[in-house]
């Protein structure tokens, strides 16, 4: 008998076919029901799981917390047949805020840190679930998703979470399954919305126009992100650069050092060990010019400075720093999730899309499970209000019945009552038959059939369940919406960073100790010629504003230097900065080598031709496509012969259009452009210009030579503020290389020459002093004069004051009046 019942248990089986399929088996369970997150509700099993067992148990964000290890405990029991510790570590990183972009757990206790600490065990720990959590499993109650069996086939679980909130994007995942992995990067709230309300407003729109919403992931630890984002949200698929974020404190004494501050690490970066690694480095002479490093890292708030040897070049510590160390690491994106419990990589556009469907069918049951709610109390008021009508008979009949069951009978056949409502109304008590409660059943009535009706209209038209779907967006936007924590930088695929920079007007401007900012352009006030001005710098002592500029964000800035170099920036790229801050050093932006920024100019595309002049009175035409391809470093851009002669001027022009040089000793020269031949980079240059030996060319000027020409005036205006309008025509045409005519009478009183422009009567210009006082003011109060002329007051000067620039702003570019 024993062999019999053996005979029965053994399987004849090939055993590499019972591997095969006892591994298949294996691996489905590993990525069907552990390491995939769902595409709907963005949540992996243990994480599903977690936040089900704290919604059973009622552990939600405004009540008191419990126990970790009594969650854990009440999780592994009843839905989750694996290890406390691997439940237990699940919820601690649901509780980190530099894990999770948007945290779904709230934790009290010990919960770990960013050096890698673990948290404390979980008999010593509590948690509840967060606010944003009730998002995920908001509708469940209403049957709006499908439920499966625990383990043991006692409890009932959901498959997928109603996720109102799109989990998936919001806190991204990772996991390794078999034969396949995913990472998901996480995202900001408002932009993840933005670009899922993109898509809802036109379904045909472009990826570029989704990806501008979505922008790029956003990390809970911030720094910077750079790379494939193209790749990423149209193939699934795409390479990040996660850099930290650093400042550069330069030493305020001769006693302190040069600084590197480490403000935000890579997102899954250990601090303590890059601390480490930076020490180690070192030690070993890889980082020679660090001569001290300190965590000073506060809750919350990472700070590592880095202290360097006197006389060294931050960038290069730093510089030295991204390659060598963990401050600059690499993400590997890989959209991987389950779509119906199908592993697929998704796109931006495929996720949305299952975001929206998932949405639409949870919104459809719960507006049944609503509707059929509403009918059903419909039909017992309806019940109610038959007895309430005629409660005179209803009473009597009950009183006369022999017992209930006999009065529902009698019921149900004299007013044709359903078993509800005859038991509603047996139910009822006394005070429900007062004339008041009459009236409440009315409205409630009403409220009801407008209610279903409501409901049907939504259930039957598929537009307005797409309505709610977005005014749910809308409404998490308004809730849980937050700026980003990560800058994009860089390239983004084939895209360019600045395709998701708004388009406005700016002033740039750059000061004498070589200072940049970015400002809006309606920041400045318009004043009155004579008016004081307003403090526009925020400058060091010493130190005056020398560059101004109005431009798009979106314009390429052409940097010119006093050794004839040319560098490169989007405007944008130059830090916005208040009014009354300094800005940046233009080293810290720019490879700047013993050269100093002399003239800056804004294009928005390169064509036609620029003209140069340097000080010395030499031009120098060069087409403008030859700056075309930014170069790290800068190329040459004129060759400047003399060792005393520096670059001061440089001017987009057309062919047929006709140059102005202006001195400080108050010479001018107007010729035509066509005289000078275009040259290579390399080139010299030609005389412009012949001066006195203490004289020196402060402004180059392009003149218009089209029909609107008489509209222009050459604007000229001196150290102590005098300033006056002149016609183009009062300067004679002459050749190239001669000693020009006279531009202003050069006097004490007036000063010498800092600046000619040629302007319209509608402009304004915007007047810089070396003490950092700016005004904006009109030109039609400054009358047309000779040239031999001194001019009249346009700005009042304090004690020791000079003016030191001068910038046109057109008539169209004034924003905001």
């Amino acid at each position: 008998m024993r062999d019999s019942v053996k005979a029965k248990e053994l399987i004849d089986a090939e055993i590499s076919g019972e591997m095969r399929e006892a591994y298949l088996n294996y691996a489905m369970s590993v990525i069907v029901a552990r390491a995939l997150p769902s595409a709907e509700d963005g949540l992996k099993p243990v994480h599903r799981r977690i936040l089900w067992g704290m919604n059973e148990m009622g552990v939600f964000h405004n009540k008191q917390t419990k126990k970790s290890g009594r969650i854990v405990g009440d999780v592994m029991g009843k839905y989750h047949p694996h290890g406390d510790a691997s439940i237990y570590d699940a919820m601690v990183r649901m509780a980190q805020s530099w894990s999770l972009r948007y945290p779904l757990v709230i934790g009290q206790g010990n919960f770990g840190s960013m050096d890698g600490d673990s948290a404390a065990a979980s008999r010593y720990t509590e948690a509840k679930m967060e606010k944003i959590s009730m998002e995920i499993i908001d509708g469940i109650e209403k049957d709006t998703v499908p439920m499966m069996k625990n383990y043991d086939n006692s409890l009932d679980e959901p498959i997928v979470m109603p996720g109102r909130l799109p989990q998936l994007f919001l806190n991204g995942a990772s996991g390794i399954a078999v034969g396949m992995a995913t990472n998901i990067p996480p995202h900001n709230l408002n932009n993840t919305c933005d670009a899922i309300i993109t898509y809802l407003d036109n379904p045909e729109c472009e990826d570029r126009e989704l990806i501008a919403a979505i922008k790029a992931p956003d990390f809970p630890t911030g720094g910077t992100v750079s790379g494939d984002m193209k790749g990423i949200y149209t193939e699934g698929k795409g390479r990040l650069i996660l850099d930290g974020k650093t400042v550069i404190e330069e030493p305020k004494t001769a006693k302190t050092k040069t600084k590197i501050i480490i403000t935000e690490i890579p997102y899954q970066v250990n601090k303590a060990n890059l601390v480490e690694q930076i020490a180690n480095l070192t030690r070993d002479k890889k980082l020679p010019d660090v001569s001290d490093i300190r965590d000073e890292s506060s809750k919350g708030k990472v700070r590592v400075v880095i202290e360097l040897k006197k006389m060294s070049e931050p960038k290069f510590t730093l510089n030295r720093l991204y390659k060598y160390t963990q401050l600059r690491v690499s993400f590997n994106a890989n959209m991987l999730a389950l779509v119906d419990r199908v592993p697929k990589i998704l796109t931006l556009r495929e996720y949305v899309k299952v975001y929206i469907k998932h949405r639409q069918g949870v919104i459809r049951k719960m507006k049944e499970f609503d509707l059929a709610k509403a009918e059903k109390r419909l039909h017992i008021v309806d019940g109610l209000l038959i007895a309430q009508s005629n409660i005179d008979e209803v009473v009597k009949l009950i009183r006369a019945a022999k017992g209930k069951v006999d009065a529902g009978t009698q019921l149900k056949l004299k007013y044709s009552l359903s078993d509800k409502q005859t038991e509603a109304i047996l139910e009822m008590k006394l005070h429900q038959i007062t004339s008041l409660e009459f009236e409440k059943l009315k409205n409630e009535e009403g409220n009801l059939k407008t209610l279903i009706e409501k409901l049907k209209d939504i259930l039957g038209n598929e537009g307005l369940i797409l309505k709610i779907v977005k005014g749910d967006l809308v409404e998490l936007k308004d809730k849980f919406g937050d700026n980003r924590k990560t800058k994009l930088v860089g390239k983004v695929g084939d895209f360019e960073e600045a395709d998701l920079v708004d388009k406005k007007d700016v002033v740039v401007t750059l000061t004498a100790k070589g200072y940049i900012k970015r400002l809006d352009l309606a920041q400045y006030k318009e004043q009155r010629r004579g008016g004081k001005g307003v403090i526009g710098s925020g400058l060091t002592e010493g130190d005056f504003v020398k560059e101004l500029l109005t431009c798009s964000t979106h314009d390429y800035m052409l940097f010119f230097t006093d050794k004839g170099k040319v560098h490169w920036l989007k405007a944008y790229e130059v830090p916005a900065s208040a009014k009354s801050t300094k800005g940046q050093a233009i080293v810290n932006l720019l490879q700047l080598k013993d050269e100093k920024v002399t003239s800056v100019l804004a294009v928005k595309t390169f064509e036609n031709l620029l003209m140069m002049a340097t000080a010395k009175g030499v031009v120098k035409k060069i087409e403008l496509s030859q700056f075309s391809s930014p170069r790290k470093g800068g190329i040459k851009a004129i060759k400047v012969m003399e060792t005393n002669d520096i670059l001061i001027g440089v001017k987009r022009m057309k062919e047929a259009e006709e140059v102005l040089l202006v001195t400080k000793k108050g010479k001018a020269i107007r010729f035509k452009g066509g005289e000078v031949r275009a040259m290579g980079r390399a080139a010299a240059g030609v005389t412009g210009i012949r001066m006195s030996s203490d004289d020196k060319v402060v402004s180059l000027e392009i003149l218009p030579v089209d029909e609107g020409r008489d509209k222009f005036s050459i604007l000229t205006i001196t150290k102590k503020g005098m300033g006056k309008r002149t016609a183009i025509d009062d300067y004679r045409l002459t050749g190239r290389g001669g000693k020009g005519v006279i531009n202003m009478n050069v006097t004490e009183k007036t000063g010498e020459v800092v600046s000619s422009r040629s302007v319209l009567v509608d402009d304004n210009v915007i007047i810089t002093t070396k003490k950092g006082i700016v005004i904006r003011t009109p030109l039609k109060n400054v009358r047309v004069m000779g040239r031999a002329t001194q001019g009249v007051r346009i700005i009042n000067l304090g004690a020791g004051d000079r003016v030191s620039d001068l910038s046109r702003v057109p008539i169209d570019e004034i924003v905001g009046e």
